[in-house]
């Protein structure tokens, strides 16, 4: 084997290592993102009680 061969393959594994590295960073920083975002929006909807749109301005009465 090639020199030249043996430096290609060690450049591979080395762009593989880096790019899974890369990806794990990636999704550490999208959940990381998510679970502010859900955070926020359990205290925004807790701070936040909207009331039904209808409760109250109407009455079925049958008789």
């Amino acid at each position: 084997m090639e020199l030249s061969q043996m430096m290609a393959r060690q450049v591979g594994e080395l762009q593989h290592t880096l790019n899974l590295n890369l990806l794990s960073s990636q999704m550490a920083t999208q959940t990381a993102a998510v679970t502010t975002m859900i955070e926020d929006m359990t205290q925004t909807q807790k701070a936040v009680q909207a009331p039904h749109p209808y409760l109250g301005s109407r009455l079925d009465v049958k008789g």
